[in-house]
Order: structure tokens, then C-alpha cells, then sequence
């Protein structure tokens, strides 16, 4: 059954409701920082919780960088709820400390003003901390400290056993699944530069950014002297200067089926790196990083989107996909919204899914190595330039006007929010995706074009901008306090998992060497 007849089949077959109520969960990162200001030197407070047991409250690189999860809801209203109440109780146990608003990191002063996050002292938790360590010497602490959204989607459980069915897949109904999901996650390749046109935060970054790697400045224009920017870009954060790997460049992961996709990133995590083996693994006694290969884990491949599966405890992620088939996608190209208290609100996150509902559905051919280099140059390009005027991207091998192309893809994901929204009492998914058709018809209101219009307004560097803002969501919280019920559950959350953690500690019975050596001869 052809993947372009998808939609028509479940309409035929009056199934298109079961479109409906997937789960919504989001992940958010936000940089600490001291009352002048700087990148905060104390360790993870311990009020929070522990960042290794929590379950909604953790760090992510950085002792700094606090990570914030929600649990999975089909109203998006919940998680988003969720995520409000989770910043509400951090605002309320932050000693004299506040949280970034903005993805790319302002107060800091060159690697070593950025702490590596640290977990304690079981074995699980030393491989984390050796993990960041890992990752400081290969790529630097700097880009490590930039905060972005994970919109975690799971397409509902409900739709798998019919659409199967009606496709007539001869396929297991799991082996059905991941399929379709790998369908969904190569056009979102294709089509995913139109996130960081829409949503893109970060045109501007603060000149000590690139204390540690000056050479970088020079493809930048000066906004002032104390910030660097290009005037039409979108999403710096996912240009070459962020969350992009030279070394990575030619891993050339398999995107067109699951077996394909665990086997290309299990041969990265095993395959030997000349320049990570001068490093050393274990240098005096002390590691330095947790093997020379290509990748340390599946965690350090940087991509815009994740297959995932539910881990079990120390369980490889590759493994947990091959036994168990994906769960659901993790979009990872969004910036923080720095005029929202909690980083995200539901329009974006409602065209979010329509558009991943979207993919699903549409015809979505094998994915080779010289498309993934034009879906990457795409990326690129509308992340330095994504607001100039009759920019152009190549799509089919053909160039393409980038209005006309964000106008087609958001026609297509129209009948998946007429789909969304019948039988509601508000048209919210259609709301949300009129709202982006403004923004690609006036790329003045983006949100990378706000900023740097209030930047000029203010007459402000970017990291006053930023503050600024941060300040006023911190006194936004601030005015108000969690309700009892909400802050007895977040105390006892977080008195739990510093008992987890001891527990973990105490039960430990490997060497390190020995624990690592049996994490990665998983099979």
C-alpha cells in the first residue's frame, strides 16, 4: 500500500479519529545563573532533588544546566501544566539564582567557567560524569551549555492494529510500527528546517561564547561589542556553530529502517577515532572519556531527531530499540521561546503534532547519503539565513523558494488539523497552524526577528536582552507560590530520589571497569 494513500485509507475506512490524543512530553533545559548574572558555580540544589533519581528535575551537560521533564499526556494543556508547575517549584527553592530564558548561554567566560554535571558516586553515575567529561574534550564545554526543547511524540496506540490491517502489511504489527515511524522521521528530515524558520530563537550570541573558539567569530556580523549575529538567521543553536559535528559529518546513519538505523549507530560507538585516541581513556588512573571511538554512547549523535524506546536500567538505547521497536520520536531542533515563562506554549506545540502526524502519512522514500547532505545544507542555510529575502533551499534536486515550500508542507498538514480539531469545541490545531502561515509570509514576526528588534529598541547587547527577560520571568514566578498539595509531592519526589541514589550507591558491587566493560557487551 502506497504511503500516499495513508490519509485517503483511514478516511475511507472512517478510522481518521483515531489520528487523535497521541502523547505529548517535553524536555527543557535552562542555564542557571547567579544574581550578577554568571553561569552559577553551585552544585545541583539539593532541594531540587537528585539530578541522577529524579524523575521530572535533572541536569543536563552541565552542573548548571537544569533539565525539566514532563511525563507524556494527550492533552497538551496537561503538559504543559506540568511544565509550569515543575518551574514553579524550582523558582520557589532557587536561592538567589534564576534561569536563562534564552537557548544559547550568556554568562559565561570560556570552558572552564562551565561546571560538568555530577551524579554521585555509583557506577551509573560516574559513566555520566566521565560521559560530559568525554564530550568536553572532543567538542568543548561552551556549545555543551546551550539549552534547547525535546517535543517527545508518541503517534497513539490505538491507530497501529488498524492501520496494519488496512495496508495489509504482512509485517509483524511491531515491526509495522517502527517502519512507520521511520517513514515519519525521514520526512521530518526532509521538511524540518521549516521548525527553525518558525521557531527559531537565536539570530544573536554573547562575543564570550567564542572565548574558547575564537576562530569561529569570523563568519558573524558585530550587532555591538559585546554581540555577534548573522542579520537574517533563525536558529544559530542548530547552525555548525551549536548542536553540529564536523566529526560527525560522514557517519552517514541509516534512516530507512530500524535494523539499518541500530546497526550504523552501534558501528560509530565501536569503531576506533584517531584524534579521540590521542586523548586517552584512562590517562593516570582517571578517565577522560568513556572509549576513543567515533561516538562514546548513542546519546553524543547529534540529530534533529530520535528514534526512542523506554530504557530499562543500564540497558544501551540502540538495544532497548532493537528489542522492544520505537516507542516514540524525539524532535530536538527546538530553541527556548524566550517570551514564555516555560520556554514553549500549546499553538507551537499543537502544530508540532499535526506536522509529525503529517510526515506519517506522507510518501516517504530511502533516505542516502547525498540527501542527508541537502537535508543538512538546508538546515544550515535557513539557520544562517532563513529570514533573507527569496532565500532559496533544494528540494527534488531542484531549487526551491523557501515560502513556497513552507506553504506547500503547511498545506499538507491542513487536513491533519481539520482531523485534530473535529467534533472539539475550539479550532486550536487550526488556530496554530494559521498562526505559522503569518510567520511565513512576514518573517518579521518571527521569533528571531523580535528578538533582534528588541534588542535594537532596547539599544541592548544580547546578554542584557536576554536577562532582561530572564529577570522578568523570575519575577513572574516569583509573585506567585506552588499550592501545598503540588509542593508536598515535588519535596517528596525529591526526598526520594536522594534515598534512590544512596541506595544505588550502596548496591554497587562492580569495579568501574568492570561496569563499563559489561554496559557496552550488551547484545
Amino acid at each position: 500500500m502506497s504511503l500516499t494513500n495513508r490519509l485517503q485509507l483511514l478516511i475511507q475506512h472512517n478510522q481518521q479519529s483515531l489520528l487523535k490524543n497521541g502523547l505529548k512530553g517535553i524536555e527543557k533545559e535552562s542555564l542557571r545563573l547567579s544574581d550578577q548574572g554568571y553561569i552559577a558555580q553551585s552544585e545541583h540544589p539539593k532541594q531540587l532533588g537528585a539530578a541522577l533519581t529524579h524523575p521530572h528535575i535533572t541536569t543536563d551537560y552541565s552542573e548548571a544546566l537544569l533539565e525539566f521533564i514532563t511525563p507524556p499526556f494527550a492533552d497538551i494543556n496537561q503538559t504543559l501544566d506540568f511544565m509550569h508547575t515543575i518551574h514553579q517549584y524550582v523558582h520557589d527553592n532557587l536561592e538567589n539564582e534564576r534561569l536563562l530564558a534564552t537557548s544559547m548561554p550568556c554568562g559565561i567566560n570560556g570552558d572552564e567557567s562551565i561546571p560538568i554535571a555530577r551524579y554521585g558516586d555509583s557506577n551509573i553515575g560516574k559513566m555520566k560524569h566521565v560521559y560530559r567529561k568525554g564530550l568536553s574534550h572532543r567538542y568543548g564545554r561552551t556549545m555543551q551549555a546551550i539549552a534547547g526543547i525535546h517535543f517527545n511524540y508518541s503517534v497513539p496506540e490505538e491507530l497501529w492494529p488498524i492501520l496494519h490491517r488496512l495496508e495489509g502489511s504482512e509485517s509483524s504489527l511491531e515491526d509495522f510500527k517502527s517502519s512507520a515511524y521511520f517513514d515519519l522521521i525521514r520526512n521530518f528530515q526532509r521538511q524540518g528546517w521549516l521548525i527553525l524558520y518558525l521557531f527559531g530563537a537565536s539570530p544573536a550570541i554573547c562575543k564570550n561564547f567564542f572565548k574558547s573558539r575564537p576562530e569561529l567569530m569570523a563568519q558573524f556580523d558585530e550587532f555591538d561589542s559585546g554581540t555577534l549575529y548573522c542579520p537574517y538567521a533563525t536558529s544559530l543553536r542548530m547552525s555548525d556553530i551549536g548542536y553540529k559535528s564536523n566529526n560527525q559529518a560522514d557517519l552517514n546513519i541509516d534512516y530507512n529502517s530500524l535494523n539499518g538505523y541500530v546497526g550504523s549507530l552501534s558501528h560509530a560507538i565501536n569503531t576506533p577515532y584517531p584524534d579521540y585516541e590521542s586523548i586517552g581513556v584512562k590517562v593516570n588512573g582517571e578517565y577522560q572519556q568513556l572509549n576513543s571511538n567515533i561516538l562514546q554512547i548513542e546519546n553524543e549523535f547529534y540529530s534533529t531527531v530520535r528514534p526512542k524506546q523506554i530504557i530499562q536500567p543500564c540497558e544501551k538505547p540502540t538495544l532497548a530499540l532493537k528489542r522492544r521497536g520505537v516507542r516514540y520520536v524525539e524532535i530536538r531542533s527546538l530553541d527556548l521561546d524566550l517570551f514564555n515563562p516555560i520556554g514553549i506554549d500549546a499553538d507551537r506545540a499543537r502544530f508540532i503534532e499535526a506536522l509529525l502526524l503529517s510526515c506519517l502519512v506522507q510518501k516517504s522514500p530511502e533516505i542516502h547519503a547525498e540527501d542527508s547532505a541537502t537535508h543538512n545544507a538546508n538546515q544550515l542555510k535557513v539557520a544562517h539565513a532563513g529570514r533573507q529575502p527569496d532565500v532559496t533551499l533544494i528540494k527534488d534536486q531542484q531549487s526551491v523558494c523557501l515560502k513556497d515550500w513552507a506553504h506547500e508542507i503547511l498545506d499538507k498538514v491542513q487536513p491533519i488539523c481539520d482531523i485534530l480539531d473535529a467534533d472539539e469545541s475550539d479550532n486550536y490545531y487550526n488556530q496554530a497552524l494559521q498562526a505559522q502561515r503569518k510567520l511565513v509570509d512576514n518573517p518579521d514576526l518571527t521569533p528571531s526577528a523580535r528578538i533582534l528588534s528588541g534588542m535594537r529598541t532596547a539599544k541592548q547587547s544580547f546578554s542584557p536582552f536576554a536577562d532582561t527577560l530572564s529577570q522578568q520571568h523570575t519575577a513572574n514566578f516569583t509573585q506567585h507560590k506552588l499550592n501545598a498539595a503540588d509542593t508536598f509531592k515535588f519535596k517528596q519526589m525529591a526526598s526520594d530520589s536522594h534515598t534512590n541514589q544512596q541506595d544505588i550507591e550502596d548496591n554497587d558491587t562492580l569495579e568501574f571497569d568492570a561496569f563499563l566493560s559489561k554496559y557496552f557487551s550488551q547484545q
